[in-house]
């Protein structure tokens, strides 16, 4: 699908009527530029109210555009990183069923949630705080869900990590271990290339190590994991002539009820994370849809109040939606002029061209008529 669309307005004077001057736009488009999906962007009367509150709005439009665009392709964002987690491919976004790209292109005001006879500034505002209130719904869940990931990578970073820090209790098992009132076992952490020092070693590190009793129990990219069994009395001695050659002692103790207790936690943050990357998936598809919507309703009272100002009253254009090659977008532009009477519609030239003024509100895009660039991705 097409991912990048020009919303254009067109003013249509004289005797000259919207259905004529969609004509006329039909027939260059196809003669000239034949490869540019056109379609009407049919925009009901809305209330247009007065001078300075549409000149005020004009500019709040332009300020907003850029948050409601963007909460659009944070959800957008937010789903492809979760499908990417759970390596599934991406459902279409839709609004009510509808493909996004299809909503744009066939679209229809909904007069149930924004009624026309409202002034401009209440549709603008009410979209507005729909949209806040699902990018903050959408903060609070990505929290949550973090959360949980963030716990969950924490064990597995402990499980999975280097012998110096992980858990051990996965790699220990009861019959390694020697525990009675005077001999006890320590698991020595030995750098990988100084296990020949170990072994020739561990049995001077101080009086009463048991001859021979050093086993090799795991062994990673950095470490070798070895068991040693000596008098509890002499324990501490061992500690510290261990760490003085490099060789790190960790405390464990081997309690089959805190190996279960961290299973059934690790098991419960798996489930967890499972159900908080569902639901959060769920609720960025139907999310996506409702911000998309009230996008391009957004997008409506924008081409709306600017052709107003632009073309003045009673309401009279033609607002379209277009979008044409790369390779095809100055053909376009030069058939959009044309269709324009510029005796009668203000000519804003770039800054760069004459120095003089900018585009209403401050757009970037200055044309004869009415224009911006609407970026579904």
């Amino acid at each position: 699908m097409a991912t990048r669309y020009w919303a254009v307005s067109l003013p249509v004077q004289g005797s000259n009527s919207p259905s004529s001057h969609w004509n006329r736009l039909q027939d260059q488009i196809s003669r000239h530029s034949f490869d540019t999906p056109l379609y009407r962007f049919n925009i009901p009367n809305l209330r247009v109210g007065t001078l300075d509150s549409l000149l005020a709005l004009s500019d709040d439009l332009l300020k907003s555009n850029s948050f409601v665009e963007g909460v659009s392709h944070k959800i957008r964002r937010q789903i492809e990183e979760l499908e990417k987690v759970s390596s599934g491919e991406s459902t279409a976004l839709t609004v009510d069923g509808v493909p996004v790209d299809s909503y744009l292109t066939r679209f229809v005001w909904d007069e149930a949630k924004y009624p026309t006879m409202s002034p401009l500034r209440e549709i603008f505002d009410t979209i507005q705080g729909q949209v806040a209130k699902i990018e903050d719904d959408l903060k609070i869940r990505v929290a949550e869900y973090n959360n949980v990931r963030s716990q969950l990578n924490a064990i597995n970073r402990k499980q999975s990590g280097s012998l110096a820090v992980r858990d051990l209790s996965n790699l220990v098992k009861p019959e390694d271990i020697v525990m009675s009132e005077n001999l006890m076992t320590l698991l020595a952490i030995v750098p990988k290339y100084s296990q020949k020092n170990w072994l020739s070693s561990y049995e001077t590190l101080t009086n009463y190590v048991v001859p021979r009793s050093s086993k090799k129990l795991f062994e990673d990219n950095e470490y070798a994991l070895y068991t040693v069994t000596l008098f509890r009395r002499v324990a501490d001695n061992f500690r510290t002539s261990a760490r003085e050659k490099g060789f790190q002692i960790r405390d464990f103790e081997h309690s089959p009820e805190a190996h279960d207790d961290r299973k059934q936690e690790l098991d419960k943050l798996i489930r967890n994370q499972a159900n908080f990357r569902s639901s959060l998936l769920q609720w960025c598809y139907t999310s996506y849809g409702e911000v998309f919507s009230s996008w391009m309703h957004f997008c409506a009272v924008r081409v709306f109040a600017e052709s107003i100002l632009r073309y003045g009253l009673p309401p009279s254009f033609l607002a379209c939606v277009l979008s044409p090659s790369t390779k095809g977008e100055k053909k376009v532009r030069s058939i959009l002029e044309g269709l324009c009477d510029t005796a009668n519609s203000l000519y804003w030239k770039s800054e760069d061209d004459s120095g003089g003024m900018a585009g209403l509100g401050g757009d970037t895009e200055t044309h004869p008529y009415v224009s911006f660039t609407i970026n579904l991705v």
